[in-house]
C-alpha cells in the first residue's frame, strides 16, 4: 500500500512540474443552449460573406475613437466608416484581421463584424455577451484558420471563442479561469494557446477540447508565439518561456535584464530565433535568442527610453520607443541601421508602403514618414482630438 501512494504521489509531482493534463470539468459547450446570457453569442448575417478584391489605393484606419474608416491615399478623402452598434465603443482597443478582402473588427462592447473592404457593407454582425452587462474585448487580433475566427474576452464574460467564419456563429467555447485575458491567441500545428491569469491553455482548434492547462508562479502575460516548433511566451514580470506545444513542457527560460520587464506584445520569431524587447525604468533592450537553445545572441539598449513597438520588415526590426524615436535594427547583428526622433508621437502600428516611405497614426493625423528625405506628412489631419488618446490601428489594403 506504502509503495502504491509513493508512486501516486511521484505521479502528481510530475504532473505539477510540467504540464497539467486536463479534467472533465464540463466548461467546454459546443452550443448556446448551456449558456448563461453572459456567455450567449449572438449573431445577424446581413449578406452572404464573398471574397471581395481588395481596394488598392485606400489604408484602412482603426481610430482611437472606435470608428473603421477606410481612406483613399490618392484622393485623400473617406471611402465609409463603420461604428459599433451602441455608443460604449468610443474607444479602439482591438487590432483587426484582413482575409480575401473581409474585415473582421472586434469592438470594445463584445461585437465583432465582417466588412467589405471596398464597400464597408456589413456582411454580419456577432455579439459575445448580451448588451447589459457588456464584456470588455481589448488588445485582441482576430485570429483565422480553417474556416474559424478565435478570440477571447475579459470580465464578467472570460471566454475563448471559436465563430464560424461565415456567419458569425458559435462553433465552441471555453471559460476561462481569470478575467485578465487581453493578449492575442496563437494557432499553431490545429491547436489553439491562451493565457488566463497564471495558466497557459491548449485546445483542439476544430473541437475546443482542452489538451492542457499549464500554471505558472506569476500571471502570463505575453503574446505567444511560435518558431514551426515550439512556442514562445512571457510572464508578466520578467521571463521568458519556451514551451513543448504538446505538453507545454517548459524546455528553457530566459530572465531579462535587472530592471527590465514587461514584453506583453513585443516579441516575434523568425528563421528559429526570437527577438523581442523588454522595458525598464533606465534601459529597455531589444534581445535576440537562438530558439532552440534560449542562448543570447545579441541584445541592443535604449538608455532612458522605453521601446513601446517593434515588427519585423525585410529581416529588420523596426519599431519606436515611448518617446518618439523611429528606428531599425539589422536582425542578423543587432547593430542600429537607422535612428531618428520624430516631431509626432505614433500611436498605432507601422505599415510600410513599398520602399519609400512607412504610415503611422499619430494622436492628431496620418502620418506618412518618408526614408529620403526623414519628412513626416500629414495625410489626413482629425478635427478633433482626444486628451487620452487610446492606440490607434492602420492596414494597407
Amino acid at each position: 500500500m506504502k509503495k502504491n501512494l509513493g508512486i501516486l504521489l511521484f505521479v502528481l509531482n510530475v504532473i505539477n512540474m510540467f504540464g497539467q493534463a486536463p479534467t472533465a470539468s464540463g466548461k467546454t459547450n459546443y452550443s448556446n443552449k448551456a449558456l448563461t446570457s453572459n456567455d450567449m453569442v449572438t449573431y445577424k448575417v446581413i449578406s452572404p460573406l464573398k471574397k471581395v478584391p481588395l481596394d488598392g489605393q485606400s489604408i484602412l484606419i482603426y481610430d482611437y475613437d472606435g470608428s473603421v474608416m477606410s481612406f483613399n491615399l490618392e484622393s485623400e478623402s473617406f471611402n465609409w466608416t463603420v461604428k459599433a452598434t451602441d455608443n460604449h465603443t468610443e474607444m479602439c482597443a482591438n487590432q483587426v484581421t484582413l482575409k480575401d478582402g473581409v474585415i473582421y473588427v472586434p469592438f470594445i462592447n463584445g461585437e465583432i463584424f465582417a466588412i467589405n473592404n471596398k464597400t464597408g457593407e456589413i456582411f454580419w454582425k456577432s455579439r459575445l455577451g448580451n448588451i447589459t452587462d457588456q464584456i470588455i474585448l481589448k488588445n485582441q487580433i482576430p485570429v483565422i484558420n480553417d474556416g474559424k475566427l478565435f478570440i477571447t474576452t475579459q470580465d464578467p464574460n472570460n471566454n475563448i471563442y471559436a465563430l464560424d467564419l461565415k456567419d458569425g456563429s458559435l462553433v465552441w467555447n471555453y471559460k476561462l479561469d481569470a478575467t485578465n485575458n487581453d493578449i492575442p491567441v496563437l494557432f499553431f500545428d490545429n491547436k489553439v494557446f491562451t493565457q488566463s491569469g497564471n495558466n497557459l491553455y491548449s485546445f483542439e482548434a476544430n473541437t475546443g477540447k482542452l489538451l492542457y492547462q499549464k500554471s505558472f508562479d506569476e500571471p502570463i502575460h505575453g503574446k505567444a508565439v511560435t518558431d514551426g516548433e515550439n512556442i514562445f511566451v512571457a510572464n508578466e514580470k520578467d521571463v521568458l518561456f519556451a514551451l513543448n506545444p504538446n505538453t507545454l513542457d517548459i524546455l528553457w527560460q530566459f530572465k531579462l535584464d535587472e530592471g527590465q520587464s514587461n514584453i506583453k506584445e513585443r516579441i516575434f520569431s523568425k528563421d528559429k530565433k526570437v527577438y523581442f524587447a523588454g522595458q525598464g525604468p533606465e534601459v529597455s533592450s531589444l534581445y535576440a535568442l537562438d530558439s532552440k537553445t534560449g542562448t543570447q545572441i545579441w541584445k541592443t539598449d535604449f538608455k532612458n527610453d522605453n521601446i513601446e513597438y517593434i515588427i519585423e520588415e525585410s529581416d529588420n526590426a523596426w519599431g519606436y520607443t515611448q518617446k518618439g524615436k523611429l528606428f531599425q535594427i539589422d536582425m542578423a547583428n543587432g547593430e542600429m541601421a537607422f535612428e531618428i526622433k520624430l516631431s509626432t508621437l505614433p500611436i498605432s502600428n507601422l505599415e510600410f508602403a513599398e520602399d519609400n516611405f512607412l504610415y503611422y497614426y499619430s494622436d492628431a493625423a496620418l502620418i506618412q514618414f518618408e526614408f529620403s528625405t526623414k519628412d513626416e506628412n500629414e495625410v489626413y489631419l482629425r478635427t478633433s482630438i482626444k486628451d487620452d488618446a487610446y492606440r490607434a490601428y492602420l492596414k494597407i489594403l
